[in-house]
């Protein structure tokens, strides 16, 4: 590894979360202990400290990073894009110990372009794998609901209007009643009675 410095970086997405396989795959590397810096995730927040002081004061032109997997860098693809690109203009090279084609370590100019091209694309077939899923994730869910109800559509059942409906509707809409009789009147909460206008209203516009 020459005489550039290394270093290591390990995330996981909560406290609970063990960091040993990341921290065992980075020490094989050669990667020594005290060098490897950690971050635990709590809850929704994403603080990471430990990379940012890693980034904004300690790694410079030369030195090497090493990380386990490619998001470590981010909590998403852009994020990942724009750390990667960062480091590279500070000089930084990287190693992605599971992805070695990525790895910046030891190439000229022209090569870490190329490479940071093939993280580009490889993230952006990431990203859109990732809709994919969901997106197929989706539509199994609704085929599921729709299996279980008979074939049918898996938004609101159509609201049911009370069968004086319109007559008070009319006197309500005409004030010669309040809202509040017209509730009433027709046995219906609140947020029920404004719901069914709404509804009503948004089916009957002109």
């Amino acid at each position: 590894m020459g005489e550039n410095r290394v270093y290591g970086y390990v995330r996981v997405s909560s406290k609970d979360q063990n960091t040993d396989r990341q921290v065992k795959a980075l020490e094989s590397y050669g990667v020594e202990n005290r060098n490897i810096l950690v971050d635990k995730m709590s809850g929704k927040n994403f603080d990471r400290p430990s990379y940012i002081t890693l980034k904004n004061t300690i790694l410079r032109s030369g030195d090497i990073l090493v990380i386990k997997e490619l998001d470590r860098l981010g909590r998403n693809m852009n994020m990942v894009k724009s750390e990667w690109q960062e480091l590279i203009k500070m000089g930084v090279d990287i190693i992605v110990l599971d992805t070695p084609i990525l790895n910046t370590a030891n190439k000229n100019d022209l090569e870490k372009n190329l490479i940071s091209n093939i993280v580009f694309e490889l993230l952006a077939y990431m990203s859109e794998k990732e809709r994919l899923k969901i997106r197929q994730r989706q539509q199994e869910g609704i085929n599921m609901l729709k299996a279980k109800n008979g074939g049918k559509g898996i938004g609101r059942p159509k609201i049911s209007y009370p069968s004086n409906w319109l007559e008070i509707y009319n006197k309500w809409k005409n004030k010669e009643i309040t809202a509040k009789v017209a509730m009433v009147e027709l046995n219906l909460k609140k947020s029920t009675f404004y719901d069914m206008v709404k509804k009503y209203e948004n089916n009957h516009q002109d």
